[in-house]
């Protein structure tokens, strides 16, 4: 997505792989995650179509379905189903591994990106000015050489090396900031009944999720292109099996029965992954005084999230957008003097609140001693989620802050908390 909105403002993007991917490649193979259960909540939905338009379209004909968030999803809260009603939050389910082999082939395709796979990059170079005028790279087999560039972004995920390339040029980052999600995903891919089929369901999610400190095993199950399923099944400190009796007796324990269902009339099936690694990170680049020029960081190379709550993919969209947004400000390559310090800082506030949402609810697996304001925000989604079983009104404002096409704050609108503390007073 980056590479897509800097072909718009430069004559040569070029893309710097460390893995071996071409125009086929689907899910990075750098991305142990990739083959697990994905969300692309609507918000960033709507910038991929934006910057890639009829992509959705295309989804939808290699059956990746669309549909509205409310009427499309078995959702089973932590106090009972969610209401069955339209929201006007239109969502698209899809594997991963599509999303990105369609991504990678519309940018391969603008003649001003370039691919170098199979090559790791190893450092930064500066000018006589401190700006960051490029990389120093090593292919396989070949001597290391210096890629220059007017413009340096790293996008290389979780397990970039940014921090250390910073340190050996003597500009220092903050701690890193942790916070154990202690979360473990097994997925699978099968297949799912067509339409007409009797066991056609009547929904293209189903879910049940984690919740601490009380729920400590769900799942998800997702509608995907090719008329198959795909499967995540979640445990905290609880490791879902990878072998077919186990990963069905699991499903078989949660409350939402519709997994079960499924994954027991599963006749072809892909191989199960698991994932261990789903702790929040964040590198806190916004706080670095001495930023340098001409270096952006992006993605999960700047914040990683516990995947269980869909954000990672929209968060990357919204930094795509940010980036051409300033851009556009700007006449490119002529006038970027000044954009990376203040592009990192508008990163670190664009996270802030997906942060907070995802670190409040993985604090409240040991609520003891943690903040006063993830316990507050602990309890009012509480009973939050009590008033929106009940109430649709209240149920579509929390699809759509769940979906960042609305903010946090519509869920403390007076007439909203008015309802929560009404049910938390008849609760106690």
């Amino acid at each position: 997505m980056t590479a897509r909105v800097l072909a718009d403002f430069f004559s040569e993007v070029v893309l710097v792989e460390r893995d071996a991917v071409d125009e086929g490649s689907g899910a990075h193979p750098g991305a142990p995650q990739g083959y697990h259960a994905h969300a692309m909540l609507a918000r960033g939905g709507q910038i991929l179509e934006r910057l890639f338009p009829g992509l959705r379209e295309e989804l939808r004909e290699a059956g990746a379905p669309v549909f509205d968030y409310g009427e499309g999803i078995d959702f089973l809260l932590p106090v009972g189903l969610a209401p069955r009603q339209r929201t006007g939050v239109a969502i698209q389910t899809f594997t991963r591994d599509e999303l990105e082999r369609r991504l990678r082939r519309k940018v391969l395709a603008l003649p001003q990106v370039t691919l170098v796979p199979s090559t790791q990059c190893t450092g930064l170079t500066q000018d006589f000015a401190g700006r960051v005028n490029g990389v120093t790279c090593h292919a396989q087999s070949e001597e290391p050489f210096h890629l220059a560039a007017d413009l340096v972004i790293d996008a290389s995920g979780r397990s970039s090396s940014l921090t250390d390339w910073l340190d050996a040029i003597e500009i220092s980052v903050p701690p890193k900031r942790t916070v154990k999600a202690k979360v473990t995903y097994t997925s699978m891919n099968f297949d799912r009944p067509e339409a007409g089929d009797p066991d056609h369901p009547d929904f293209y999610i189903a879910y049940q999720m984690l919740f601490a400190p009380s729920v400590h095993r769900a799942g998800v199950m997702l509608a995907v292109e090719r008329n198959r399923w795909t499967c995540s099944l979640f445990g905290f400190q609880d490791q879902p099996p990878t072998d077919d009796e186990g990963y069905l007796a699991f499903a078989e324990g949660l409350d939402n029965p519709r997994l079960a269902e499924h994954i027991a009339r599963r006749t072809v099936q892909e191989p199960t992954r698991r994932y261990t690694n789903a702790d929040n990170q964040w590198r806190p680049y916004h706080a670095v005084k001495d930023w340098p020029d001409r270096l952006l960081a992006v993605g999960d190379a700047v914040c990683v999230f516990n995947p269980v709550y869909g954000q990672g993919l929209t968060v990357a969209a919204m930094e795509a957008e940010l980036l051409q947004s300033m851009l556009e400000r700007r006449s490119a390559a002529g006038r970027l003097d000044g954009l990376a310090g203040g592009f990192q800082k508008k990163v670190g506030r664009l996270l802030l609140g997906p942060w907070t949402l995802s670190t409040n609810s993985d604090l409240m697996w040991s609520p003891k001693g943690q903040p006063l304001a993830a316990r507050f925000a602990h309890w009012y989604n509480t009973r939050l989620f009590h008033v929106a079983v009940k109430d649709a009104a209240v149920w579509t404002r929390f699809v759509r802050v769940v979906n960042m096409v609305a903010s946090p704050a519509l869920l403390f609108h007076p007439l909203v908390a008015l309802k929560v503390l009404t049910a938390a007073s008849r609760r106690t």
